[in-house]
């Protein structure tokens, strides 16, 4: 049970539905069921909230064969939007329903159903959905067709990203000038460009708290895939490009699961509260440098998933996965289900095989993109990044560089 579905469930549980989940990881939670598949058994509305395109593809796949017309399948997760598509077609193929529903909002916001989702796909299945959705929300924004609330839910990031990125350089330099960071805190607050995020992350960066809210491997995940739908269109960010610099250096420091605001340690000491006594530093020798993409292994971590809903599914469990009983509980008709996962694997610029499933891995078709089974959960920098960026490491990171026509 994970950050946001876990606040989910809860949320929708106090508003009198019934619940049921499963996770990869057993829970001891009310209704924990033994499988994806009797997830979609029990539950006419299924919630996925899942962290990558591996796990999204995989759990549409594991429930497949238990849909039905009356079936309404909402995927709550940052992916690529043709993973977003693939997704939709897999579903609808059993005339079950689909809508594309990435949220934005952290931890504070899921537990007190603030949350924000961004809503593509029938008409008719969000009309059914809405009162589900609204359990856990305090808007739902109406984008088109399915993909098109992904693409949305990316850009948003992208601001996202960057924002924290520019709060973390500007926090540094006020620092290290010997300055106070509360004032520059208070300066802030009256500042054009302060925004709700800064507003929670500047005290977390001030204070060295890096409890995460939303994490370093997720939102280096969101800006990988804007990164390559900017490729796609022959663009390149050098603010997002930025910000990913920073993400990957973070998780080769193995603190991918902490709080993305944890930024500022590329340029000041870890764990260390700014507050109180100014900086007296203007030296970089407790600096680390802003570092390129490391070209080893991203350090593995093991996730956790949450859901929450009439049911909740997770990532593909391992052969050794003892399952749940499920808890005996009558059914209304209309339950509702919510399903999340982590991906099983971490990958950077060496390719790192896939885990070994009983199922046959699913290979979304062409599109103006790789084909996305090939995509790695936190994807690496290919041959092409490597020589794009050897000439530009250092404190800005690729963020200048000098572009040559092919």
């Amino acid at each position: 049970m994970g950050i946001i579905g876990q606040r989910v469930a809860e949320n929708l549980r106090e508003h009198g539905f019934h619940v049921f989940v499963w996770n990869r990881t057993p829970r001891p939670v009310p209704n924990f069921v033994g499988s994806p598949a009797e997830v979609a058994e029990l539950c006419d509305f299924i919630q996925i909230f899942v962290s990558d395109d591996e796990a999204l593809l995989a759990m549409a796949q594991r429930i497949t064969r238990d849909l039905t017309p009356n079936h309404v399948v909402m995927a709550h997760c940052t992916v690529s939007p043709d993973t977003m598509r693939a997704a939709a077609e897999i579903v609808e193929k059993r005339g079950a329903r689909f809508l594309d529903a990435p949220f934005t909002g952290s931890k504070t916001a899921a537990e007190n159903g603030q949350l924000v989702y961004y809503v593509g796909g029938d008409e008719v299945a969000l009309r059914q959905a809405r009162p589900i959705l609204e359990a856990s929300s305090k808007e739902i924004i109406e984008m088109g067709k399915v993909g098109d609330a992904t693409t949305i839910k990316v850009a948003t990031n992208m601001v996202t990203a960057a924002s924290v990125q520019g709060a973390a350089e500007a926090l540094a330099l006020v620092y290290k000038s010997g300055l106070s960071v509360e004032k520059f805190a208070a300066a802030m607050r009256n500042n054009g460009s302060n925004s709700a995020t800064l507003d929670m992350k500047l005290p977390m960066m001030m204070q060295g708290n890096f409890e995460p809210h939303f994490s370093v491997k997720h939102m280096l995940k969101d800006v990988v895939i804007a990164t390559r739908l900017a490729r796609g269109f022959a663009m390149e960010f050098g603010a997002t490009d930025a910000s990913r610099h920073g993400l990957v250096e973070e998780m080769r420091q193995g603190r991918g699961d902490d709080d993305y605001s944890s930024l500022l340690r590329q340029f000041l000491p870890a764990g260390r509260s700014l507050m109180g006594e100014p900086g007296t530093s203007n030296g970089e020798e407790d600096q680390p440098s802003l570092a390129g993409i490391d070209e080893g292994r991203v350090p593995e971590k093991s996730l956790e998933v949450a859901g929450a809903g009439a049911a909740l599914v997770s990532a593909p469990a391992a052969s050794t996965q003892t399952n749940t009983a499920p808890v005996v509980e009558s059914v209304p008709a209309q339950a509702t289900t919510l399903v999340e996962s982590l991906p099983a694997h971490l990958e950077t610029a060496q390719a790192v095989p896939a885990p070994t499933t009983n199922e046959a891995p699913f290979a979304p078709q062409s599109s103006s993109e790789a084909r996305l089974a090939d995509v790695p959960a936190v994807p690496a920098e290919s041959t092409e990044q490597k020589s794009e960026t050897e000439g530009a490491q250092g404190l800005w990171g690729g963020f200048w560089r000098r572009r040559t026509d092919d």
